[in-house]
């Protein structure tokens, strides 16, 4: 599969997920996923915890 067709059907996916969820936008969902990307696989800092908390967690 090249990078293109992974490109749209992330992209594709993502469109799907916030027509569902309209309480979230795509910078409110890409920041939860850097910030729990992070959390899984640096050194756990607790500035991540909560940026990651708080975007989980926020209201519209």
């Amino acid at each position: 599969m090249k990078s293109t067709n992974r490109d749209e059907t992330l992209h594709q996916s993502l469109n799907t997920y916030l027509e569902k969820h309209p309480d979230w936008d795509e910078h409110r969902l890409i920041t939860a996923a850097i910030s729990l990307f992070l959390l899984q696989n640096a050194d756990g800092d607790r500035g991540v915890s909560q940026v990651y908390l708080e975007t989980l967690f926020r209201r519209g």
